[in-house]
């Protein structure tokens, strides 16, 4: 733990826990938010999944996006590095390949706040058992 040798340090230190208490709460409801999961294999990593993890928590919060950012493991799709899955509420998941940080501006913008498609999803290749 690092030592706390000014106000600014302390003030940057009550910033982080009251984020991570923030996400905490938020954990409890993530049915009426959006939901994004960032593949965080080592082959999501290598190609950039973590510039992409840390711009969507900063860019969700500073557009006030009732949003839960969380990192996940390999979904399987290596070729299209760095992939993230973006769930709104009330509807289907859908995986976006090839995300950059500025892939990663316009799915925020058009697709969560616009409601518009964007060029980089992946089709579904699977069912789900429920049938």
């Amino acid at each position: 733990m690092d030592k706390i040798k000014s106000l600014a340090d302390l003030k940057k230190k009550r910033e982080d826990l009251q984020a991570n208490l923030s996400l905490r709460e938020r954990g409890d409801n993530v049915e009426n938010l959006v939901q994004i999961k960032v593949a965080m294999a080592t082959c999501g990593i290598a190609s950039g999944a973590k510039q992409v993890m840390d711009f969507l928590i900063e860019d969700l919060d500073k557009k006030k996006v009732a949003s839960v950012v969380t990192q996940t493991g390999c979904m399987g799709y290596c070729y299209a590095e760095p992939t993230i899955e973006v769930k709104k509420p009330g509807q289907d998941p859908i995986v976006f390949g090839y995300v950059n940080v500025k892939k990663a501006e316009e799915i925020v913008d058009k697709y969560i706040l616009g409601n518009e498609l964007v060029e980089g999803i992946i089709p579904v290749n699977y069912e789900k058992i429920e049938k």
